[in-house]
């Protein structure tokens, strides 16, 4: 386990992180699993605007579950949502079995059997900001028990929790890309910004004209989808798309 985790923290990019904690977990029994990060919830905990989700489920699945907003009613997501540590889906079964489910999360669950997920555990991460907020869902194989998942998550808690606070980890601080890329004289003039310099000030420090300093910052807040170039320094910076040796 040690060598996956140096393995992990070597990791360059995303991908190559996804994959190595894909294949660990695995390992486990865990041979589905979804990934969720809300980097700037802006008072909604469950928007997609400003989220990463990495899953290696089927597409059929993210369609409805992701792209149909399914999960805002998912049991799990909600407590993760509200909560940090790891949890057993056993009461969620337990739930359904008694009715006390909303019709909502009912749906939910029918929907994720019909699927083939029935079994699992979830984590949610504890994040230093409070409009962040991370968590996954482990999904047992096929026919798994959530006894027998309950069984592998115990006796491997403490390596099943730093494999997938590692990945979070990674996943929030490596750079990502908006919903555009920044071209380098972008990212160059955002940086000024943050350092507290005028548009003028860029102009000497770039060797370019006000009005085209104004046009890389321009171009910047269309890329992020922002209004404010303030904005656009604050989402880039959460996004590790400035300041980074690696963006």
């Amino acid at each position: 386990m040690l060598a996956t985790f140096e393995r992990m923290l070597e990791a360059g990019t995303v991908p190559e992180v996804w994959q190595l904690y894909l294949e660990t977990v695995a390992g486990f029994g865990f041979q589905r699993v979804l990934y969720g990060y809300s980097l700037d919830q802006q008072g909604d905990p469950y928007g997609l605007d400003n989220a990463v989700y990495l899953s290696n489920h089927e597409a059929a699945y993210m369609d409805t579950f992701i792209g149909k907003e399914m999960y805002r009613d998912a049991p799990m997501v909600r407590w993760a949502a509200e909560n940090v540590g790891a949890q057993s889906w056993r009461h969620v079964a337990r739930a359904y079995a008694e009715g006390t489910l909303s019709p909502a999360a009912r749906r939910v669950i029918e929907f994720n059997r019909l699927m083939g997920i029935v079994t699992g555990y979830t984590v949610s991460f504890k994040d230093v900001s409070t409009r962040s907020k991370g968590a996954i869902g482990l999904v047992g194989g096929p026919g798994m028990s959530q006894d027998a998942v309950d069984e592998v998550f115990e006796s491997n808690r403490r390596h099943l929790i730093a494999l997938s606070t590692l990945l979070h980890l990674k996943v929030t601080n490596l750079p990502r890309q908006g919903p555009r890329a920044l071209t380098q004289r972008q990212r160059e003039a955002l940086e000024w910004v943050a350092e507290g310099k005028t548009t003028q000030d860029i102009a000497v420090l770039m060797n370019i004209s006000t009005a085209m300093v104004e046009k890389h910052l321009r171009l910047a807040r269309e890329a992020l989808d922002v209004d404010t170039t303030a904005h656009a320094v604050a989402k880039a910076s959460r996004l590790h798309m400035i300041f980074s040796s690696d963006a």
